[in-house]
């Protein structure tokens, strides 16, 4: 049994290979074609979908998280022990950089010097991080992101760099939930109060991101900041931690823990600290990539389908013939599902080239500009794998269905064209 069936993969393959190049080239060059484009559907279309979001969830890592953020827990205003830690992160010889960060809500007011008592006040609620200008652009490079006015320097007093959406003239929406200051731009001064202490500052700089961490915050000199908040004893409120290239940000985060930083700290991976939402949205996109790649896969097995089934009515006679001299119909039926692999391969070997040749370097260097992140062409390995797999099965069956319809028929009948 087994010997008959080697016989007949055998003489199928000859078949096979015998039928392909003898076939027509544009006949071959079009099945190829839709092979290309039914494996682009199945890989781009989720991999856009889901780098729609993994590109807001880069984005928020370079420029915000760093590849490890520290924070306080729960049920504290600040990360107690702080010089301590930052000196045991600091030793870590994974750690390229760190950022340490106070933070304080606080209210933010404009135009308050021409306001009367019957205007309502033009206030927006905010966070304030207090930073080592240096040290965070070493971690974010958040002077990228200050193109209006200019980035913070170490010695700016009363002066901060404020995001976009807390600027009336670049909100995208009019919602009153969504407040904002009107008639503010690089020059102004606002008020910020803090608890309450109250503080005059100068707007140095105007952030444009994507990020929304940036977008809705403010920014000032740390050891300013310190005095608003009447911190003196270096506990900070965030350290973003960058690792050198190569580095594991899990691996340091179990390290810190086994450190025992946990006690005085929550530490988590920039991919922990993503909301939740987001990792249900890159979820659905990748259900929805799924099934829109279906659709092609089922395209492609009706066109393999018409393909074979009108090749083998064409070749009945022949068929009929090979038959009548003692190839099995299993050898023949064999030879097309041979063939329809050729296909589904050579299809998806140009496409593996097209996406990971070109497609997803293009885009990593060209990023798609969404309105909420920079998208991204996002096609793990094994998941593109799988898919050439189920490309492959697919193709196989509607390559075998019509040759088995057609080869089932009388010999005879098959040689001499009768139904």
């Amino acid at each position: 049994m087994f010997s008959k069936l080697l016989l007949n993969i055998r003489i199928g393959f000859f078949l096979a290979v015998r039928q392909v190049r003898r076939a027509s080239l544009w006949t071959t060059g079009l099945i190829i074609f839709v092979m290309i484009l039914t494996f682009l559907n199945l890989v781009v279309v989720s991999g856009i979908l889901v780098g729609l979001i993994q590109g807001a969830v880069n984005q928020m890592r370079y420029e915000f998280t760093g590849d490890v953020i520290i924070s306080t827990l729960e049920d504290k205003k600040y990360i107690e022990n702080s010089p301590n830690l930052i000196s045991l992160v600091r030793g870590l010889q994974e750690v390229e950089a760190i950022s340490p960060r106070y933070s304080a809500g606080a209210v933010l007011e404009a135009n308050y010097k021409t306001r009367k008592e019957t205007d309502k006040p033009n206030t927006a609620n905010a966070q304030i991080y207090g930073i080592n200008p240096k040290d965070e652009d070493l971690v974010t490079k958040l002077s990228e992101s200050v193109t209006s006015g200019s980035y913070l320097e170490p010695g700016d007093f009363d002066q901060v760099i404020i995001g976009q959406f807390l600027l009336s003239q670049y909100v995208p929406v009019d919602d009153p939930n969504f407040a904002s200051l009107d008639n503010v731009t690089v020059g102004s001064k606002i008020r910020i109060k803090v608890n309450d202490v109250e503080r005059e500052v100068t707007v140095k700089g105007i952030i444009f991101s994507k990020v929304d961490a940036l977008t809705r915050n403010v920014f000032m000199v740390d050891s300013q900041f310190r005095s608003i908040i009447g911190r003196n004893d270096g506990n900070v409120g965030q350290l973003a931690v960058l690792l050198r290239d190569g580095s594991d940000p899990l691996a340091v985060k179990e390290k810190l823990k086994r450190s025992g930083a946990d006690l005085y700290a929550k530490i988590q991976t920039f991919e922990d600290a993503q909301p939740q939402f987001l990792k249900d949205v890159i979820k659905t996109f990748n259900m929805l990539g799924a099934a829109f790649g279906s659709i092609g896969l089922v395209v492609a097995s009706i066109t393999i389908f018409i393909v074979v089934f009108i090749n083998a009515i064409t070749r009945r006679k022949y068929i009929g013939i090979m038959k009548g001299i003692g190839i099995s119909g299993g050898a023949i039926r064999i030879s097309y599902v041979f063939q329809s692999i050729f296909y589904a391969l050579l299809g998806s070997a140009v496409g593996l080239l097209l996406v990971y040749g070109f497609l997803i370097p293009f885009i990593s260097e060209n990023p798609i500009d969404f309105p909420f992140s920079d998208g991204i062409l996002v096609a793990p390995v094994d998941e593109t794998l799988f898919r050439v797999g189920l490309l492959i099965i697919s193709t196989i069956i509607a390559g075998y269905i019509p040759a088995w319809m057609i080869i089932r028929k009388n010999t005879l009948n098959s040689i001499l064209g009768r139904n």
